[in-house]
């Protein structure tokens, strides 16, 4: 999560008007297929994910770096063994382009993308993106002892999210098509998912939800434990809110919006270039603010893994929801929310 793009969010908050969006009748009944995706989210397969991408050995997942490139190979190889179809550049799982750090030299840089196909014959060339980053902040260049920022649950644990999602969904047969994503760059100004936004790999106006994930292992929340609930940013901005909140009440995880962060957070992470462009996109995430924040301490066994098992499950429900209904969620007729509809309906002439 990129803390950089919050005093902007604060600026564009304020003077705007509360309201709510109008919950509908989404399915999120948990029927003996959704019910095998959910009870297959295995805790222990989460922490195998989260303890290798934010091993040592990868150095913080920098952008560009070496660490990064193993992370997308990872990705790309956790794709392949669930059976996602290469969603990438010239039937790969990449995504390619280069960036160029201050100071630096270009390097290569690479969104990983697999799909899910649709079953419905009219809507599976519709698509539900899930989607988290997979970089993170590097090595401290100065100092003695730990310097490495892993970056465990910002954002191993929403990779492992991403991964364990398509590995269990893949059985399934949603109607609509699932497109699962890891975006580089998040933390140096969300430029892996704009260069996605700019450069889309399935059509922006074909896309109905993006469900967005961060931070969803640690339960050690600055302002009190965060344990068998969770948080969505923006979360009376769309649909996407009253079809997760029906998931949480299905699998007992209630879905919160905090007073002050669910806005705040909204502009703060990737599904906001996303939003951009007019996509309903949300961040769901346990803690918003947690000890060892953008620090060497985020390690990966301080997770709970019992708890993050939980949330994913709730996650898995809530994207299943969407990509079997019919109805797709809108954005709420708020002020909040001019720009974005006004960007849909400008996607929707093209």
């Amino acid at each position: 999560m990129n803390p950089r793009l919050l005093a902007p969010a604060l600026f564009v908050l304020s003077g705007l008007a509360i309201a709510g969006t109008q919950a509908g009748a989404w399915d999120a009944k948990l029927t003996p297929s959704r019910k095998a995706v959910v009870d297959a989210i295995d805790a222990d397969a989460l922490k195998a994910h989260v303890s290798f991408l934010a091993s040592d050995v990868l150095g913080g997942r920098n952008t560009p770096s070496v660490g990064l490139d193993v992370s997308a190979e990872y990705i790309a190889a956790q794709f392949r063994r669930a059976g996602l179809d290469p969603a990438g550049d010239a039937g790969t799982y990449f995504q390619n382009t280069t960036y160029t750090p201050k100071n630096g030299t270009p390097g290569k840089v690479r969104n990983v993308a697999g799909i899910l196909r649709g079953s419905d014959p009219k809507l599976r060339d519709t698509y539900i993106l899930v989607t988290a980053h997979y970089d993170h902040v590097g090595e401290k260049t100065t100092g003695e002892g730990d310097l490495i920022s892993n970056g465990a649950n910002d954002n191993a644990s929403g990779v492992a999210t991403v991964i364990e999602l398509a590995n269990t969904m893949v059985k399934y047969k949603p109607k609509r098509s699932v497109v699962f994503m890891t975006f580089w760059g998040e933390e140096k100004g969300l430029l892996g998912a704009t260069h996605y936004a700019k450069n889309p790999l399935v059509p922006i106006s074909k896309t109905i939800a993006n469900v967005n994930i961060e931070q969803v292992g640690r339960t050690d929340d600055s302002e009190g434990p965060r344990v068998g609930k969770l948080n969505m940013t923006g979360m009376d901005y769309s649909e996407v809110g009253a079809a997760f909140t029906e998931a949480g009440k299905t699998v007992g995880v209630p879905m919160e919006r905090h007073p002050q962060y669910s806005d705040m957070f909204f502009f703060a992470s990737d599904n906001a270039a996303l939003a951009a462009v007019g996509i309903p996109a949300h961040t769901v995430s346990t803690a918003y603010q947690f000890p060892d924040y953008h620090k060497v301490g985020d390690h990966w066994d301080k997770l709970d893994y019992a708890n993050m098992a939980k949330v994913v499950r709730l996650i898995g429900l809530g994207v299943m929801t969407l990509a079997d209904s019919e109805r797709e969620p809108k954005w709420a007729e708020i002020a909040k929310t001019d720009q974005y509809r006004k960007a849909w309906q400008e996607q929707r002439k093209g």
